[in-house]
């Protein structure tokens, strides 16, 4: 399976942990400075833009219109509202529609990629911050760490993710999050 196949297992995956949450939107998760709160809100972010992306509009045509708070009174509505349309959205899309994102043209293929990746391991820290279960669908971890191992250097220069660590670890999916800095 590719990554657009499995981006609704890994949507609805991240969904549920959302549904989870209940008080614990302040709490802290793995990554610096952000809470549940604006953990979730930095995903909803990011799927946000995706139906702008995959409709071939540049970064500039969407601009700020998503900066700040997305997630309002009701994080959960907020939430659901904004992945039914992010997977809308990627439901049309064709592997090989180009998108335009900040470093130059890829393939919705690779957005897809990227997307995959983001919802896995933000998962994770969700469930880290919320007090959840963190085991992720193996079938998207797997996926998420064949991308994340052949893009490793490329990963690991956006700054995007933490610093890789080591493991002795022959779980997937705590190779994935050493890998993208994590630890499981």
């Amino acid at each position: 399976m590719d990554a657009l196949s499995l981006m609704p297992t890994a949507a609805h995956e991240f969904t549920d942990r959302v549904h989870q949450v209940k008080d614990k939107w302040d709490s802290d998760t793995p990554d610096d400075d952000w809470t549940v709160r604006d953990l979730v809100n930095h995903v909803a972010v990011e799927q946000l833009w995706a139906p702008h992306l995959l409709r071939g509009e540049t970064i500039a045509q969407v601009g700020d219109r998503y900066d700040g708070d997305q997630l309002g009174e009701d994080p959960v509505e907020a939430w659901d509202r904004t992945i039914e349309e992010a997977l809308l959205a990627w439901s049309d899309t064709s592997p090989d529609e180009i998108v335009h994102l900040s470093f130059g043209d890829v393939p919705a293929l690779e957005y897809a990629e990227q997307m995959l990746l983001d919802l896995v391991v933000h998962g994770w820290d969700l469930s880290r911050g919320a007090d959840l279960d963190d085991r992720m669908n193996p079938e998207v971890v797997a996926h998420a760490l064949a991308y994340a191992t052949k893009t490793r250097e490329l990963l690991v220069g956006s700054g995007m993710f933490g610093t890789p660590g080591s493991t002795s670890s022959s779980d997937p999916q705590d190779q994935l999050l050493t890998l993208l800095g994590r630890t499981p």
